[in-house]
């Protein structure tokens, strides 16, 4: 069926149920994992080394994902051991099992050193309370009073809530290198933007692009702004990315993405990742011709109704396309009153 019928076209209208795989092409399984949070589901891939698997990505651990994994063990991948883990990048739905993966199997880690770092450092990095740093990036962004409250209340989301340790030790995957697997060469090309030094692995025999999180069917990947690097511009990261990939795209890519479902047509993808975020620039530029604090500019970004359960990914993403016309020189910002940063155009801008 097309895929918002421009080009874009799925060849499954659907995914395969919790525990059982689909075969996407020779010795390369698609899984899904469901995940506890509004974008409910992980893709996962299992490829073929004859007398192993190599996986692409884990999903979450909690004790349910642990039956899973020991269910699809046990039935799809057929009780042959896992040899390799490629993990495309640290976000907790994907790097979750895959400490749990190298103590079962020994199991080697292939990434990326900025993945495997974020990823050591943030399960090491338990917090009990709101950081400093956290309360500070609330309020230079105008986060909304009762919002900013109900988190100063609760504890912080840990990575090491929902992901095994990972053990030390990993093998280093950069920009130019090749990774055999599946009986293919994958050439790897890395992006930025959604998570540094982000992976993905094209095939060079045949149509296959292993794409992570980094190029998404109907959805676009979260670009945000966190407390510990408050003036970062991870836009500007994504659209060199977009502009970086995309001449590598073809019609007959196979996208193996980590969420929705896999699809073809590729290069008019690439384009509308890049294109979503020029014209929500467009619009936020205009929305700024009165002053705002980043809590106030979510209507020109997003199309959705903004609840308590998408606030603070809204707010990240925000402040991302803030920063970005900051860098840009295109706009600048002032202090308010309660110490929240004012944004507005720059003159003549």
């Amino acid at each position: 069926m097309d895929g918002a019928g421009h080009g874009i076209r799925y060849p499954w209208d659907e995914a395969p149920q919790t525990g059982l795989a689909r075969e996407v092409a020779e010795g390369v399984l698609w899984l899904r994992l469901p995940l506890p949070m509004a974008l409910d589901h992980v893709n996962i891939y299992a490829l073929d080394e004859g007398d192993s698997w190599t996986i692409v990505d884990t999903g979450v651990k909690t004790r349910k994902s642990v039956t899973m994994w020991e269910d699809i063990l046990n039935g799809p991948l057929r009780g042959k051991p896992v040899g390799r883990v490629i993990l495309t990048h640290y976000h907790p739905d994907h790097v979750g099992m895959v400490g749990w993966l190298m103590e079962r199997f020994g199991a080697e880690n292939w990434t990326s050193r900025t993945t495997y770092s974020y990823a050591r450092m943030l399960m090491l990095d338990t917090e009990e309370t709101p950081s400093p740093q956290a309360q500070q990036f609330w309020r230079d962004a105008g986060m909304a009073p009762e919002i900013y409250q109900k988190r100063m209340d609760e504890r912080p989301f840990n990575l090491s809530d929902m992901s095994h340790m990972l053990p030390t030790g990993f093998v280093r995957l950069q920009q130019g290198d090749t990774v055999t697997a599946a009986g293919r060469t994958w050439d790897v090309h890395v992006g930025n933007g959604h998570a540094p030094e982000h992976l993905t692995l094209w095939s060079r025999e045949d149509n296959l692009v292993l794409a992570g999180d980094q190029m998404l069917p109907s959805i676009s990947p979260n670009i945000g702004v966190h407390p510990a690097e408050p003036l970062a511009d991870p836009l500007a990261e994504w659209l060199e990315s977009c502009a970086r990939l995309a001449p590598l795209a073809r019609e007959d890519h196979l996208v193996l993405g980590g969420h929705k479902l896999p699809f073809t047509g590729l290069p008019l993808r690439m384009h509308q990742l890049a294109e979503n975020h020029h014209g929500a620039l467009r619009r936020l530029r205009a929305h700024l011709e009165v002053p705002r604090v980043a809590g106030e500019c979510f209507p020109p970004l997003f199309k959705r109704q903004i609840d308590a359960g998408t606030y603070g990914l809204a707010l990240s993403e925000t402040v991302a396309h803030l920063n970005h016309l900051l860098h840009l020189g295109e706009v600048t910002r002032q202090r308010r009153e309660d110490g929240a940063w004012l944004w507005h155009l720059a003159q003549g801008g």
